[in-house]
């Protein structure tokens, strides 16, 4: 699991998701720490600049490392439409299988080195999928809250990375619902005054 923002409040999106709003009413603020680092524009292909040898900047370039295929839920691949081509352009950043949690059935998508695959029949098919296609490499959850937390109460996610953002959205996508079975392992101050959280699972 990589670089899943939280605010104070435990969420990890707002409230009123759309197509023109995809984080939510306040939702982007969450992001704006890996928005900031180099290895994001890196990732991404943006030619822009952001600040390199940073804390943070480790923090998102280790979030892809050794990664083979990933899990997302459908409010992170986009708006339910049969027309959808994903929120990434015509060469998304994953560059491997991607698997999504949809109950829409839909053929498998192909953007440039991507393919998006679409699992209607639940989280734990989606990650056992990623994980044949991954092979001995690493299976990420890129989110959403739902999809998640789904995950952690099946106890499918080995180790979590949590950028708890000083901001309150005050309503939205929560990522905790009730306990989990799960131990901080380590924390980390950052200047931007984001506190990552480690956690494995117990």
């Amino acid at each position: 699991m990589h670089n899943l923002s939280i605010s104070l409040d435990g969420y990890a999106a707002g409230r009123d998701m759309s197509e023109e709003d995809p984080m939510g009413v306040g939702g982007m603020a969450l992001h704006q720490w890996a928005l900031a680092t180099q290895a994001f524009h890196d990732q991404h292909a943006t030619g822009a600049a952001g600040q390199p040898g940073t804390l943070e900047d480790a923090l998102v370039a280790a979030g892809v490392e050794g990664i083979g295929a990933t899990v997302m839920g459908r409010r992170m691949w986009g708006p339910s439409r049969d027309d959808w081509q994903g929120w990434w352009g015509e060469e998304p950043p994953f560059h491997h299988p991607v698997f999504v949690v949809t109950s829409t059935p839909r053929e498998p998508l192909v953007k440039g080195e991507t393919t998006f695959h679409f699992v209607t029949d639940g989280v734990a098919a989606a990650v056992e999928r990623a994980k044949e296609a991954a092979g001995d490499r690493d299976v990420r959850l890129g989110g959403g809250a739902m999809t998640v937390r789904t995950a952690m109460e099946l106890g499918l996610v080995d180790s979590l990375h949590l950028a708890q953002v000083p901001v309150l959205l005050g309503a939205g996508q929560r990522l905790w619902e009730g306990p989990v079975d799960y131990l901080l392992t380590r924390s980390e101050q950052a200047p931007s005054g984001v506190l990552h959280l480690h956690l494995e699972k117990a």
